[in-house]
């Protein structure tokens, strides 16, 4: 059981006091297998906060991986997730990065050459951790950090270190263009390619 205080407000001050802080990547271990890598595009302040992937709480990642059936149960990250949510998803083969390490307000304070970096660290990660899938969240900054202009949503043509490879839309309550409908049913595609649903 996890004693960090679960805590769900935070000042604009306290937030900005994580800026450019580093999130852990969300890996299985002790010989889990690694099925899918979800891979975000940065850390925002409120997840450096809580140390939690996707963790504001416009951000609509956990929902829709509820209503895809990626999980099994309710994840709040806004209050940062508890040792026994991230074992769920480990145990479910399951694993988050992101692209690039530091946080920030919002993703378009990101510059090209962090994207580019990113991506090769991606690769590292990748070859690494060999996951069966690798689902990117965000067109715009997969199409930035590999330098493929007429990528677009769905399955990747070509593997990705020889794992399977998809871009998906990403869930930031920003994305106006998506509702938690779309994104599980976007997320399901990846989580069924790797076995994690049937």
């Amino acid at each position: 059981m996890s004693t960090t205080p679960r805590r769900r407000r935070f000042t604009r001050a306290e937030l900005e006091s994580f800026r450019d802080a580093v999130v852990p990547d969300l890996l299985p271990g002790g010989g889990q297998a690694l099925r899918l890598l979800f891979v975000g595009i940065n850390p925002g302040l409120w997840t450096a906060a809580t140390q939690t992937h996707f963790a504001h709480p416009g951000n609509r990642f956990y929902p829709a991986l509820l209503q895809a059936g990626i999980v099994e149960g309710r994840i709040d990250p806004a209050a940062g997730m508890t040792d026994e949510e991230r074992d769920h998803l480990r145990e479910r083969g399951i694993g988050i990065t992101n692209l690039v390490r530091r946080a920030t307000a919002r993703a378009d304070e990101l510059t090209g050459r962090e994207l580019r970096e990113g991506g090769e660290r991606l690769r590292a990660t990748v070859r690494d951790a060999r996951p069966a899938v690798v689902a990117v969240a965000g067109i715009t900054a997969y199409r930035s950090a590999f330098g493929v202009r007429g990528a677009v949503v769905g399955e990747q043509p070509d593997p990705f270190e020889g794992s399977r490879l998809w871009v998906v839309p990403n869930p930031s309550g920003l994305n106006a263009h998506e509702t938690v409908d779309s994104l599980a049913q976007a997320y399901a595609e990846p989580a069924r390619a790797a076995g994690v649903i049937g």
